[in-house]
């Protein structure tokens, strides 16, 4: 720690470093946090300036966060919606649906939380339950999978012509990564919550989600929507990169002028395709 003697002796922020280095203490750490805390602030601003648009334009556009448990969706949406208006501006994270919802179509009741016009939704997973973790963990049955499988290319199409923006992301993350992250939420009395039943079955069945995972992309990868795939072993990273990504895939009035770059970096952020290298394998 530093004492009220160094702080009157530092004059410049290279001096402060200079002792820090003496006393041993973690800066290169510091630095990279500072780095990233601007680096967001940025970005955020962009994000900002991007709704801003999204509202006089009148889009639509519905952002689509999936991956494994503890992958770090939640994290990132928040990072995402921090700074914008909530009033066009909503997260979508559906409970496990209602009798009268299991009688109907299945996509129903994501249709109603579908962007109005000049509005972004950030789904916390999607209509993709039914693509991975249903099956994985019993939740549907074949014929219901099966029948999702063959209508979800179709409903995104649909989707696509009407006009309806779709950014479907998958945070890849690895096995011991996953197991870090989950011992770590239940060691924190603040992240208790966030420890599931499911999540207890996440390392347990880790081929079963990575079949399904595969089978999934393979079926519903289009040009028209593709699954765009962020490895996110460094949350931190993750989150910058896929705010940048975002950012990227439209020509909004401010974007020229930003502060900082709104082009993901491609080691980071990917399109799917059947050779990529994934994490989460």
């Amino acid at each position: 720690m530093y004492t009220i003697e160094d702080l009157t002796e530092a004059k410049k922020r290279k001096d402060l470093i200079g002792i820090a280095l003496k006393k041993e203490m973690p800066v290169q750490k510091a630095l990279r946090n500072l780095r990233y805390e601007e680096e967001l602030r940025l970005l955020q601003i962009e994000m900002v300036n991007f709704q801003q648009w999204v509202k006089k334009e009148g889009i639509r556009v519905a952002i689509i966060f999936e991956g494994r448990d503890a992958a770090g969706k939640g994290g990132a949406i928040k990072r995402f919606k921090q700074h914008l208006n909530p009033r066009s501006t909503r997260v979508v994270a559906l409970s496990k649906p209602t009798d009268v919802e299991r009688g109907q179509w299945y996509f129903r009741r994501y249709i109603k939380e579908l962007p109005n016009p000049g509005e972004i939704v950030l789904f916390d997973r999607s209509w993709y339950n039914r693509a991975v973790v249903e099956p994985v963990m019993g939740f549907c049955n074949q014929q219901e999978y099966n029948q999702f499988m063959v209508q979800v290319p179709g409903f995104e199409h649909m989707l696509y012509e009407d006009g309806v923006k779709i950014i479907k992301f998958w945070f890849s993350i690895s096995k011991k990564e996953q197991k870090k992250r989950m011992e770590s939420r239940l060691l924190n009395p603040l992240k208790k919550w966030k420890f599931s039943p499911v999540d207890q079955k996440g390392q347990e069945l880790w081929d079963k989600y990575t079949y399904y995972k595969e089978h999934m992309f393979s079926k519903t990868h289009s040009t028209f929507s593709p699954w765009i795939i962020v490895k996110a072993n460094s949350k931190k990273t993750a989150r910058l990169e896929s705010m940048r990504y975002v950012l990227s895939q439209f020509d909004y009035s401010s974007a020229q002028n930003s502060q900082t770059t709104i082009l993901p970096d491609p080691n980071v952020v990917q399109r799917y395709f059947r050779q990529i290298e994934q994490i989460d394998i």
